[in-house]
């Protein structure tokens, strides 16, 4: 009888847990033995921690994505969304387009929906405001800030001027510190195109605590503090985001000054779609796991990253940090569990001593702490390209993020802006005639056959697994 294996998400834990997978049950998929499926909303896994790099130009973003159907050479997949899992009738149910959803049985699940953005009600977020998880988020961002430049340079009012040039990031973590730092660093190189610019670009860092990137130490982050500042960018800590109402930004210190572009980082949390399962969670939204990363009173259910509790056998009583590092490890231990379930053998808890932290401050600028050895600048920079270069997912991504990082030390990167790809129907639209604002019937009948644009926070989720 051919046991079915169900992956729910295509990022960090499902990719490298249907890599491992087809390793090690390589002829039992060949026989017919064992079938694997995965689902995602996208046919691609992202690898997260080159989005900075892909924002600032500094890598081709299709370079920092993983086509799963070339990637998974013996897995089905199936590009939908999971609205509900039944398992106590071991069934998921996958909505392809909106209405069209069927179920997908499954023997064995392993949960990996990953996180989403975890936001507040600011006035004025939801509207003005985008996330930085997404490949598609740092696009949009980087045609943005370019965008805004040349809006900027163009313009004859000073208060456009100055709102075009001011750019936030909220949230002083990993993705918020990168991003920002690799973006300043792009807007700097393209100052030299643009001499009539009549001021210089603000960037503001908005971190409601007293530090920023906790991960790499309070030294390291006092000395990225000062970093960021060298550089001109604000660092506003123990600072609270109030409101962007019309793009007005009002801070808990009392600031409030326009700005086009508001980038939210400020935490994650599990994904809202478990709230639609059976599965036990905590109190906050994660799957309860054991050790060993099945799900608590379920031996044919696994769950790992940013979705699953996961206690952490090196600190008794916490548990495991949503990031990256413990999500691949994780991947690891859990598909060697699925095998041993399969072959009823003893499932492997999962131990993991916390390695350290590697962070890019921009071009030939880093901060790190690894195995307690503190590093910063050019060699905690290329500590962060290595270590990273190391880990992305197939030689194919590998050879193409070095081709990336080659080219980049002979030409400078390119700085235009496609801001109109999101709306590729205005040229034609003009040219027949139509008011802007119609919609021709192409695009009235993808409107029809797709659903609703999803909110922020279901955006994010995509990729992010």
């Amino acid at each position: 009888m051919t046991k079915r294996i169900l992956i729910v998400g295509g990022g960090y834990v499902g990719l490298y847990t249907a890599l491992r997978l087809e390793r090690k049950l390589r002829r039992r998929l060949g026989r017919g033995e064992v079938e694997l499926t995965i689902v995602d909303p996208e046919s691609y896994m992202t690898y997260q921690p080159f989005l900075p790099e892909a924002a600032a130009g500094n890598l081709e973003p299709r370079h920092v994505t993983i086509p799963l159907r070339r990637a998974l050479k013996h897995t089905r997949l199936i590009v939908g969304r999971v609205t509900s899992i039944d398992h106590a009738q071991h069934t998921a149910r996958v909505e392809i387009v909106e209405g069209e959803d069927w179920p997908v049985r499954y023997d064995l699940l392993v949960v990996a929906l990953g996180s989403v953005s975890r936001t507040l009600p600011v006035p004025g977020l939801a509207e003005n405001g985008i996330g930085f998880k997404t490949i598609e988020e740092a696009i949009h961002l980087r045609n943005r800030v370019l965008g805004l430049l040349d809006r900027a340079a163009s313009t004859r009012d000073p208060d456009e001027c100055r709102r075009s040039l001011t750019y936030v990031v909220v949230g002083g973590g990993f993705a918020g510190v990168e991003a920002l730092a690799e973006l300043a660093d792009m807007t700097e190189d393209a100052l030299r195109y643009l001499p009539e610019l009549p001021a210089k670009p603000r960037w503001v860092l908005v971190e409601a605590t007293g530090r920023i990137l906790p991960e790499v130490g309070e030294e390291m982050g006092r000395y990225t503090v000062d970093e960021l500042r060298r550089q001109g960018i604000e660092v506003l800590l123990n600072t609270r985001l109030e409101s962007a109402e019309n793009c007005r930004i009002v801070l808990s210190d009392g600031q409030e000054f326009d700005a086009a572009t508001l980038v939210w980082t400020a935490g994650v949390k599990p994904h809202p779609m478990l709230r639609d399962t059976d599965l036990p969670l905590d109190e906050k939204g994660r799957v309860k796991t054991e050790p060993t990363l099945t799900v608590e009173g379920h031996r044919d259910v696994f769950a790992a990253g940013d979705n699953a509790a996961v206690p952490d056998l090196t600190d008794p009583g916490a548990f495991c940090a949503p990031n990256a590092q413990h999500a691949v490890r994780q991947a690891k231990v859990l598909a060697d569990n699925i095998v041993a379930t399969l072959t009823g053998q003893q499932l492997k808890p999962y131990r993991h001593a916390y390695a350290g932290s590697v962070a890019s401050l921009g071009l030939h600028r880093g901060v790190a702490q690894v195995y307690g050895v503190k590093l910063r600048g050019l060699p905690a920079w290329f500590m962060h390209r290595t270590y990273h270069l190391a880990r992305v997912p197939t030689f194919n991504r590998k050879v193409r993020v070095m081709a990336d990082w080659t080219l980049a030390l002979f030409f400078h990167r390119e700085m235009v802006a496609l801001g109109r790809l999101q709306n590729p129907y205005e040229e034609f639209r003009l040219a027949a005639g139509r008011k802007q604002g119609t919609l021709t019937a192409a695009e009235s009948a993808q409107t029809a056959k797709e659903p609703a644009q999803p909110s922020a926070e279901a955006t994010s989720a995509r990729a992010s697994s």
